[in-house]
């Protein structure tokens, strides 16, 4: 599994964050122009949630709700589950795919300082993880 530490990959990272009073189409465009799947919403400077295409899609689009009406408080996950910056990336890899989901927030000392995503899987790291899947699941068959 992938040993290089989070903080490696977020280290030049610009995140992208919200309130929760913001509105989806302004947290839509947001992304879009950060060219980004997700995006961070704080309460202060704290993690309270975060909001992905995915919601957009599934809790606001397919919901029937005005993206320019609807907060992103009201449809984001909140207090979602997150990486510390020492963790290695491998690790993250691992929630995503046990857990189903496509981005982790990195958080410090309880404060967000990056997000990591499936897309950061993609190259040789990526098939080393499918190889190393591939290899437990096929040691789990055999132990029965």
């Amino acid at each position: 599994m992938p040993n290089r530490p989070v903080s490696q990959l977020v280290k030049n990272q610009r995140i992208l964050t919200a309130t929760a009073t913001m509105s989806v189409a302004d947290a839509a465009a947001a992304m879009r122009d950060a060219r980004v799947g997700a995006i961070m919403v704080l309460s202060g400077p704290r993690l309270a949630g975060i909001f992905t295409e995915r919601d957009a899609l599934y809790r606001v689009l397919a919901a029937g709700k005005d993206p320019k009406r609807i907060t992103l408080g009201e449809v984001m996950t909140a207090d979602p589950t997150t990486i510390a910056a020492d963790k290695p990336f491998g690790h993250a890899l691992h929630m995503m795919y046990e857990r189903g989901f496509r981005h982790v927030p990195v958080v410090e000392n309880g404060l967000p300082i990056g997000m990591v995503s499936a897309r950061d899987a993609l190259g040789p790291e990526m098939e080393q993880f499918e190889a190393e899947l591939r290899e437990r699941e096929h040691l789990t068959e055999i132990l029965g």
